[in-house]
């Protein structure tokens, strides 16, 4: 299958990237190496291309009601300059992707989803939309980048008189930015390390690249590529649909409680208030290594008598600790903060402990 290319691929090529296929894209997955722009991002201040992203506007006087249908958290909480996350429950009780929810206008939302699931989740709203919601999917006309780090509000708020420090968390303003009108600045990111997300259309995409990068230089801000992003958010425990949540794993227990809520309806609510009344008999758990080793997706996680109660989702080296960190599901007995497991690495057992997320402090 060919790769589709971002607005901007020929720029990261310049910069001498190590692009891969991801999700069906030709992305930057590093610039330099993983550990070095990892500790850019978590001591000053880095910029991802995550352009591969997908956005669909919903418009009309029954959009929030298509997204209460769809959607597990509750949006008739949101209000305009409000983003929300969010999971699309299906029927079977697992989760056909994570998202986010902004509302722009009174009947107007932007659903921010997952690059592998573009298609699929376009194809799953459609199917519910039986309000006849307007549907616009503008994800080849967007690009989206992910400014990041302590040093990320000075950086961009040379190029905006948005007053980007007032700005609380999972908030945003569509405004002026780089010279450009209507630009979405989102105080949300996928790093734990502060920071915006910017939706830029394509033909502006690579002038307003080159502005950050320019505002950004007195602080020798960094293009950081996928490597460095997997990292980042795995110190934080944040999910990754496809590994840590899918399309078999309910939405509680993948420790997603928080954004399923009983007071409305929607798919399969009745069921999952079941599985919360009755228990889940699985979670979702991070773990820290004991032993010296890096936890990898799909190696088994086993209790002292060696019987396996469960499988790593995600894991790596935490450039920051220092030491092996993942996250897995095992059997509940065996979920509690401080329990001793041990993971499969190749043919050793070697020795970790269930820790909460995030392993390192925000």
């Amino acid at each position: 299958m060919e790769l589709k290319e971002i607005a901007l691929n020929d720029v990261h090529e310049e910069l001498g990237a190590k692009m891969v296929g991801f999700a069906g894209y030709n992305m930057p997955v590093r610039y330099s190496s993983d550990i070095e722009e990892h500790k850019v991002v978590r001591d000053n201040v880095g910029v991802f291309d995550v352009s591969h992203m997908g956005e669909f506007i919903l418009k009309g006087p029954k959009a929030l009601d298509l997204i209460q249908k769809i959607c597990s958290n509750d949006a008739s909480k949101l209000f305009v300059g409000k983003a929300q996350y969010s999971c699309f429950p299906n029927h079977e009780g697992g989760i056909v992707d994570d998202l986010l929810v902004y509302k722009l206008a009174e009947e107007e939302y932007l659903l921010v989803v997952n690059a592998s699931n573009i298609q699929k989740d376009w194809e799953w709203i459609k199917q519910h939309n039986s309000e006849n919601v307007e549907m616009i999917d503008v994800s080849d006309e967007t690009s989206l980048f992910a400014v990041q780090g302590p040093n990320a509000t000075k950086v961009l708020q040379k190029l905006t008189d948005e007053k980007l420090d007032e700005m609380g968390y999972y908030t945003f303003t569509k405004g002026k930015f780089a010279t450009y009108d209507d630009i979405i600045i989102s105080a949300t990111g996928y790093t734990g390390a502060g920071g915006f997300e910017l939706y830029v259309p394509n033909p502006v995409a690579k002038e307003i690249w080159n502005k950050i990068f320019e505002a950004g230089k007195e602080f020798d801000i960094k293009p950081i590529g996928l490597g460095a992003r997997d990292t980042l958010r795995l110190e934080m425990g944040f999910c990754l649909y496809g590994n840590d949540i899918t399309d078999t794993t309910s939405p509680l227990e993948a420790g997603l409680g928080w954004i399923t809520k009983f007071t409305k309806n929607f798919i399969n609510s009745e069921n999952l208030q079941k599985q919360k009344e009755e228990g889940i008999t699985r979670k979702l758990v991070g773990f820290k290594m004991v032993d010296k080793g890096i936890p990898r997706a799909h190696y088994p996680i086993l209790n002292a008598e060696g019987e396996q109660i469960g499988e790593v989702t995600s894991g790596t080296m935490s450039p920051m600790l220092g030491i092996g960190i993942g996250m897995g599901y095992v059997q509940k007995d065996y979920s509690k903060n401080d329990t001793e497991i041990l993971i499969g690495v190749r043919n050793r057992q070697l020795k970790a402990v269930v820790s909460k997320p995030p392993f390192i402090g925000k």
